[in-house]
């Protein structure tokens, strides 16, 4: 049986990487991050999704709640801040869940600054740009 793989999910406006504020987010696309991944990862089953709803993103967390998952990378971007319903849906699985975010929330804008869902993930990793989702991966490939 192959080793359990690691699904990448993203939130909403990710899909705009590299167009949407470079000097919060950073140049490179969200195809980008991809590929690096993928290029640091050979032999680990990545999936990739990004949606730019709620619902999206919470029938990927239920679809991953699978042996088949490690676990989810998730950077849930303004729903971090705002959505009950994805903080339970993150509880509601066994699946381990590790909180990114590119940019240093904290140092933010005050409403950035309290998460809905870090209690109920894994662990958070904020502020070091696309590296946060490398520590992650690394997190559930064993490696780190």
């Amino acid at each position: 049986m192959p080793s359990p793989g690691v699904l990448v999910l993203n939130g909403p406006n990710l899909n705009l990487l590299g167009q949407r504020e470079p000097d919060v987010y950073g140049a490179g696309t969200l195809a980008d991050l991809e590929a690096d991944l993928r290029r640091r990862f050979p032999d680990l089953a990545l999936r990739f999704e990004q949606h730019n709803d709620e619902g999206g993103l919470i029938g990927a967390l239920h679809a991953a709640n699978t042996v088949e998952t490690a676990g989810v990378v998730l950077n849930a971007a303004g729903y971090t801040h705002t959505s009950v319903v994805l903080r339970d849906a993150i509880a509601a699985i066994r699946t381990p869940v590790v909180e990114v975010h590119l940019s240093n929330v904290a140092a933010r804008e005050s409403f950035r600054h309290h998460s809905l869902i870090s209690a109920v993930c894994a662990g958070t990793i904020t502020g070091f740009g696309p590296e946060g989702y490398r520590f992650a991966v690394q997190h559930f490939a064993g490696k780190g």
